[in-house]
């Protein structure tokens, strides 16, 4: 369900896009000249894990330096060396999530799960037990932060709710906003996080969302979810394409976060499962909307008169 890459966008594209686009172009150009990341490496007397983060969009890259990719892979056109030059430029742009008040606040891992929001053309959501960051509503958010008011300062909660906020702009209201795919488990629904008004509004909030065009959600029946609950959370970013994707994977304890490997094809084949088992996204709808409806119906039955 994925769009696939881009064509060129112009000035007009945003740094993430930029990046996005100036990697995927380095890594087909390697491979269309047939070379190695240790060659090209050892070809330019850099060292490896400098290719293979450039290729992976965790750093940007100097003028210099992208003039020298494209000269070792043969790229002479002149149009489209000045293309990604221009995008490199715009991609050492700083995000929103750069700012100060957020660097001093959230962990590389937050930062980083920002930046592949931003970048990914598909993304792929499994929770168990709440409703994801992106789609949470203030009140919703503010409860879930305020659980972690022992290990959070008031000032770090404050900077991370704001951040929950800007996200979904950032990411749902941009030119070229990601298809996202969610799957919750069902149980996800009745679990009153905030009481009973909160969380009907915050379900009442995802349905508005689920009238979007890119947006896909599907409950998982709790008769489905004994087994794959154990799971835990966990997402799956597509960024140009599905060859090169990211598994963020949530824990208590700390976030992983995997760029290649088994790790990521095994989560792809759990996500495509409990898709198959999962209510119809229509189906899924109508379940969310008698929830929330049921909420507000037992929170006026015990309203004082």
């Amino acid at each position: 369900m994925a769009k696939g890459e881009r064509g060129l966008m112009g000035i007009g594209e945003s740094p993430a896009a930029a990046r996005r686009r100036v990697r995927l172009a380095l890594r087909r150009a390697r491979d269309a000249r047939g070379l190695t990341q240790q060659q090209v490496a050892d070809g330019l007397d850099w060292s490896l894990s400098k290719v293979n983060r450039l290729e992976k969009g965790e750093v940007t890259v100097s003028r210099t330096d992208l003039l020298a990719l494209l000269e070792m892979y043969g790229v002479a056109d002149s149009a489209v060396i000045d293309d990604l030059v221009g995008a490199a430029r715009r991609s050492r742009q700083r995000g929103w999530y750069d700012e100060p008040r957020y660097r001093e606040t959230l962990t590389t891992a937050m930062l980083q799960l920002y930046q592949f929001e931003a970048e990914a053309t598909a993304i792929r959501f499994y929770h168990s037990t709440l409703i994801p960051g992106l789609l949470q509503t203030p009140a919703y958010a503010e409860y879930i932060l305020n659980f972690w008011q022992q290990e959070l300062a008031d000032s770090v909660r404050a900077a991370r709710l704001e951040t929950r906020i800007h996200r979904r702009g950032h990411v749902f209201d941009r030119d070229d906003p990601p298809d996202y795919l969610l799957i919750l488990d069902e149980s996800v629904l009745h679990r009153e996080v905030g009481g009973p008004k909160v969380m009907a509004e915050q379900l009442r909030d995802l349905l508005n969302m689920m009238a979007r065009p890119n947006m896909h959600v599907r409950v998982l029946p709790l008769r489905e979810a004994a087994i794959l609950a154990m799971l835990g959370p966990f997402q799956l970013f597509d960024l140009g394409d599905e060859e090169n994707a990211v598994l963020y994977r949530e824990t208590v304890l700390k976030d992983e976060i995997l760029f290649a490997g088994e790790a990521i094809d095994r989560h792809r084949g759990y996500f495509e499962q409990m898709w198959s088992q999962a209510f119809p996204e229509d189906a899924s709808a109508r379940l969310i909307e008698a929830q929330a409806a049921a909420m507000l119906s037992a929170l006026d039955r015990y309203q004082p008169t």
